[in-house]
């Protein structure tokens, strides 16, 4: 056999054999986008699945502040984020206290985020009971519709959306993330979910935080006081936030919408909350975390009273975000 019919038939080999190589690779990547596919419709239809089982209108279809119903992917909201604390046995048959109030506005122009925490024990007005009292009564009240009423009232805005969740959820998602990466401020000891003193024992410093820790640093007020629990709050969320777009969240999707369709109340529809995902996906992704200044104040119990000067300035930044004006009374 000459040297030219060798060559001719080694190119021949090494052709066929990249023929092979080519149309295997083609089978894997087909395959894989298969797989992908099938991954991504599952979480879809689990997705919505969950989010249509949590619908809870509230007993309206939009702020009463509103004349046209909003979307998200076009105008600027509002959500009210309500943490309840069903742990420890308590009762769930009716609407309890709400634990933490955090109000957050979206402006759709810049895709910027601002989000206010709301002391427990703020004094305001309660519109379902015309009367003044804590602020997180109004949910034991009436459940979301008596909070977004009564944080309406005071802030002069509209809220368009809540979501209401448990702490049980709330140590679930924390867990299903592998943990949250958190400064922690202090040493602290403190309850678990069921009420176990002490259970809970965090040194100072940045750490990976479980669902438990994770909750006994988002509700003591052992050693600070409703403001700073407040920032704690808001700190934790963002971390939160910031962990749910990560690889590991990715992967573990189907059960982290398993954790939260089964413990959250919502009045968003499927459609609504994809709209928010331009803000998810904002690379400068930056919250501007806002407080509410005030004092002690104890008369039949303890309550914060809010300072009328710095409210008025913090109604005025909320209002702005939205481009809202408020209606003439």
């Amino acid at each position: 056999m000459t040297n030219e019919k060798l060559t001719r038939r080694k190119y021949k080999k090494q052709k066929q054999k990249k023929k092979k190589i080519l149309r295997t690779t083609i089978i894997i990547l087909v395959a894989l986008l298969i797989m992908i596919g099938a991954y991504l419709t599952s979480v879809y239809f689990n997705a919505k699945n969950a989010v249509d089982e949590a619908f809870d209108s509230a007993g309206r279809d939009k702020s009463e502040l509103r004349y046209i119903t909003v979307d998200p992917g076009k105008d600027h909201v509002s959500i009210l984020f309500i943490g309840v604390d069903n742990g420890g046995g308590r009762d769930t048959s009716s609407n309890g206290l709400s634990d933490a109030l955090i109000l957050t506005t979206f402006n759709k122009n810049d895709h910027s985020i601002k989000m206010l925490s709301i002391p427990r024990d703020s004094y305001v007005y309660v519109p379902l009971r015309d009367t003044h009292t804590k602020i997180n009564h109004a949910h034991s009240y009436g459940g979301p519709k008596a909070s977004i009423e009564t944080i309406e009232n005071l802030f002069d805005i509209p809220i368009d959306y809540f979501v209401s969740i448990n702490f049980d959820a709330f140590i679930d998602i924390v867990d299903e993330l592998n943990g949250i990466n958190i400064e922690v401020p202090y040493e602290l000891y403190e309850m678990d979910s069921n009420d176990n003193k002490d259970a809970i024992h965090l040194l100072p410093g940045k750490q990976n935080l479980n669902g438990e820790e994770a909750l006994a640093l988002a509700r003591t007020r052992k050693l600070d006081n409703d403001i700073e629990r407040g920032k704690r709050q808001q700190m934790i969320i963002s971390a939160i936030l910031k962990r749910s777009i990560s690889v590991n969240a990715v992967l573990n999707v189907n059960d982290l919408i398993s954790v939260v369709g089964d413990n959250m109340k919502t009045n968003m529809s499927f459609d609504e909350i994809k709209s928010f995902a331009p803000y998810a996906l904002n690379k400068d992704l930056a919250i501007d975390h806002l407080e509410l200044k005030g004092s002690d104040m104890v008369t039949d119990a303890y309550y914060y009273k809010l300072d009328e000067t710095h409210l008025t300035d913090i109604k005025q930044i909320l209002q702005s975000h939205l481009e809202w004006e408020p209606k003439e009374n």
